[in-house]
């Protein structure tokens, strides 16, 4: 089950980007930010990917991405400052936000106030989940919104970049790649399997 979770995810993110260029990039970091799993892992390297091979720019796809991670994020700020903390506890096991995962965001936004709205965006699993807590605490809106979008800019770039790095050496790196095809796929796998078996757990 969780490899057909797996193959839906990555096949519905390659075929977004490809068809809605920029718009889909943003759309599927909106999607990310507003707490459904969609792992920005495969969401800006593959739209870094396509910038290499001249059908996106670098800048661009990043700027749709924090500009899509500031959309997301508002939704998830408003439904912690509408539904509260015993509305998402009650609901949001249905798009697999774990308690685990709330307590941790929780935790992080206590501790640091509204400047862990900046930094949690380069964090993994706390940069998803850290618009609920604020929406809780009803964090200034304006400042929320403007960190949110800051802070995911070097996450975009940074995850893109990467894409864009093994597109513009593909030539090179694709021969090494075919050799060990077989390792890296269970690489891949492994790693995308961990990510949503660990949502699955702790819902």
């Amino acid at each position: 089950m969780i490899g057909k979770i797996i193959e839906i995810l990555t096949v519905f993110i390659i075929n977004t980007i490809s068809v809605w260029g920029y718009f889909g990039v943003g759309a599927l970091m909106a999607i990310e930010s507003a707490c459904v799993p969609l792992p920005s892992e495969i969401i800006m390297p593959f739209a870094g990917f396509l910038a290499a091979q001249g059908k996106f720019s670098l800048l661009g796809v990043t700027l749709a991405g924090a500009l899509g991670c500031a959309v997301g994020s508002a939704v998830a700020y408003a439904v912690g400052i509408l539904g509260g903390r015993v509305f998402i506890e009650k609901y949001g096991k249905y798009i697999l936000i774990s308690h685990h995962d709330l307590n941790i965001a929780d935790n992080f936004f206590n501790k640091y106030g509204s400047s862990a709205i900046f930094f949690s965006r380069l964090l993994p699993v706390v940069r998803t989940f850290i618009s609920l807590p604020a929406g809780i605490a009803k964090m200034n809106f304006s400042k929320f919104i403007i960190y949110s979008f800051l802070g995911s800019l070097p996450w975009c770039y940074f995850l893109a970049y990467i894409g864009k790095k093994l597109g513009d050496n593909w030539d090179t790196l694709g021969v090494y790649f075919h050799k060990f095809d077989f390792i890296i796929g269970l690489i891949i796998i492994a790693g995308a399997v961990w990510y949503v078996r660990r949502h699955l757990k702790n819902t």
